[in-house]
């Protein structure tokens, strides 16, 4: 990283700070300084998979149970088992709050707990950090998970989506999802960006670990990494921020204390450390992932771009296919901006085939 990266943004204990004058206002204020209630820009939301209420009241004649494969969620989840009564009945330590946080620095190969927080779930993240930062310009490296576009604009900061990593010389804050939600991309040539970096690995805990820069970190980068997609327990909303320790301790000190819930510390406790779970979840995502790209290129379907977790695939006919799927009660993840795109998850069983293939109407694989 240059000197002139350095000098331009900086990020200490209370501070985002720097020596320019680039931003909305001239110049860089207090890391916990956060906007009036009344400058918060207000937006369409943003549509999501996994609601399967509006596609339900469209096709209210299709079979029972739905099959959801709109999600980017490992179908098989981790077996929770039994948790003590305890951890529904009293508040979090921090001694389990810090269990967790080794746990999860162990998992993530990153070389001192002080640079791990919990939150309830990286979409807690992805709000908070917004208003942590002083009106920043700010590109998005897209397509992508479109949250983050919007957390940031909400904010008041001047947001702008770009397809290229390079064209974002000028701004001051980089977001990047990697690998990519929808398109799989994997972010390169990290090091020579000079502003500071928010990636989001939500989907990367099942690729190779140098994939990751939880373990290497880059001066003034945040890594986001999700625990509910891999271990198929979304619903648990829990997530981690790495990044320098005093960062991370001033995103601690504004989640506020028990921000993760005592069950929640108990399963991703005992998650993270179960490398055996986690082998044999990667071993069996890539056995169905081959499965379903075969099911996939026989309904004529070009592929796109894809994670263990799910397939981004082109269609000639996507309302069509959307429509043929709903009658069958199945649900995908179609895309305004790209209306040629559908996204898959993987389904979960052999019945799951099985409906999809029929849905499809194409031979036996």
């Amino acid at each position: 990283m240059s000197q002139h990266a350095k000098d331009d943004v900086w990020i200490s204990n209370s501070r985002f700070d720097g020596s320019s004058d680039k931003g909305e206002t001239g110049e860089h204020g207090s890391l916990l300084g956060t906007f009036p209630i009344t400058e918060v820009v207000v937006l369409k939301p943003i549509v999501h998979g996994g609601d399967l209420g509006e596609v339900m009241r469209r096709f209210p004649d299709a079979p029972r149970p739905w099959l959801d494969l709109s999600t980017g969620i490992n179908p098989l989840p981790y077996p929770i088992g039994a948790l003590p009564d305890a951890v529904w009945a009293r508040l979090p330590s921090r001694d389990e709050n810090s269990a967790l946080r080794t746990a999860a620095m162990k998992r993530y190969g990153v070389r001192d707990e002080a640079m791990v927080i919990a939150a309830p779930g990286t979409q807690a993240l992805i709000q908070l950090l917004p208003r942590l930062v002083p009106k920043s310009r700010v590109a998005v490296l897209g397509p992508t998970y479109e949250e983050h576009e919007a957390c940031w604009a909400r904010q008041g900061h001047e947001v702008c989506v770009v397809d290229d990593i390079a064209t974002a010389r000028d701004a001051e804050v980089i977001i990047a999802v990697s690998p990519d939600n929808p398109t799989g991309r994997l972010l390169r040539n990290v090091a020579s960006l000079s502003r500071l970096l928010v990636v989001d690995e939500a989907f990367i805990d099942l690729l190779p670990p140098e994939a990751s820069l939880a373990a290497n970190l880059p001066p003034r980068t945040i890594v986001l990494r999700s625990f509910g997609k891999t271990y198929g327990l979304a619903g648990l909303r829990l997530g981690f921020a790495i990044g320098e320790a005093e960062l991370i301790a001033r995103l601690g000190a504004e989640l506020g204390p028990w921000a993760v819930s005592g069950p929640a510390i108990e399963i991703g406790r005992r998650a993270l450390a179960d490398d055996g779970w986690l082998a044999a979840a990667r071993a069996r995502l890539e056995r169905d992932g081959g499965r379903l790209d075969d099911l996939l290129a026989k309904a004529s379907f070009a592929p796109v771009g894809a994670t263990p977790l799910f397939r981004l695939v082109r269609h000639d006919d996507v309302p069509g296919m959307v429509e043929r799927l709903g009658r069958h009660g199945i649900h995908v993840r179609a895309f305004s901006h790209q209306p040629q795109w559908l996204r898959f998850g993987l389904p979960a069983s052999k019945e799951a085939f099985a409906r999809l293939q029929s849905a499809f109407q194409v031979g036996r694989l």
